[in-house]
């Protein structure tokens, strides 16, 4: 299935967090190119809706720091009223290592010159924030009958590479929350998954004057589109608890249709 398809999402209703750059952006586009309704997330609301501009009819920008409870209560309203219900959440909201080290690529420093506060924010804004969104928005699928969760993750490699605190921590913590939350809906009608690159990606996170060396080996944050428009089709029903690289996702799904022959 390509994500360029126009129609194969005809009517799908969407939130992204954090959707106004990176791989949330990518896969947004690739949504509404689908023919989705997406609903998108910045702390500026600004922002988000300039990006919702940018993407077209089909997409709505909302103000939303993940971090705070009441923030994401108004946001997932927000999302409801202005798309009638939510049949997929992408939970990809985060901030990277630039925040607590500029130069993480080529001056890695030790966790114990990380400060606390930048720490937290890092830990808060990805494993917190993606518990208290997904906490907001599960029960009301639940309660309609049915929806999908999208955790978008990181190579197991990021997860504990050195000078990576405490962004690599993070994500370890997000990709567990997702597996418990994956456990915690079998047998309901709500299917919860991973999605991860498969690699480093040219998105904002990328240091400044990183060498084109390494650039050239960076991922296209499209390379997301694919396998989040699948997710969110009618070819994903019963889809739960899987771990898809998108690098890889042709021959994953490949792999699949084999199995289920």
């Amino acid at each position: 299935m390509s994500a360029s398809s126009t129609d194969v999402l005809d009517g799908t209703r969407v939130l992204v967090t954090g959707g106004t750059s990176g791989l949330a952006r990518a896969m947004a586009q690739a949504l509404v190119q689908a023919g989705a309704r997406v609903a998108l997330t910045s702390r500026d609301a600004q922002r988000a809706q300039a990006t919702a501009a940018e993407l077209g009819a089909g997409a709505v920008g909302i103000e939303l720091d993940v971090r705070d409870p009441g923030s994401v209560s108004a946001a997932v309203d927000r999302a409801y009223a202005v798309l009638d219900g939510l049949d997929l959440l992408v939970n990809n909201a985060g901030i990277g290592m630039r925040t607590v080290n500029p130069r993480f690529l080529t001056d890695p420093q030790p966790f114990w010159d990380v400060t606390p506060a930048g720490f937290r924010d890092v830990l808060e804004t990805k494993a917190t924030g993606t518990f208290l969104v997904a906490r907001a928005v599960v029960p009301r699928m639940l309660g309609a009958g049915g929806g999908r969760i999208v955790t978008i993750s990181m190579n197991d490699q990021t997860m504990t590479r050195r000078g990576f605190v405490p962004y690599g921590p993070s994500g370890a913590a997000v990709e567990a929350l997702a597996r418990v939350m994956a456990a915690d809906l079998a047998g309901t009608a709500v299917t919860s998954n991973i999605l991860l690159p498969g690699g480093a990606s040219a998105t904002g996170m990328i240091p400044d004057g990183t060498a084109d060396e390494l650039r050239g080996h960076l991922l296209d944050p499209a390379v997301m589109g694919a396998p989040i428009v699948w997710l969110a089709s009618p070819d994903a029903a019963g889809v739960h608890d899987e771990r898809i690289v998108a690098r890889d996702f042709g021959e994953w799904l490949a792999a699949r249709g084999k199995n289920d022959v």
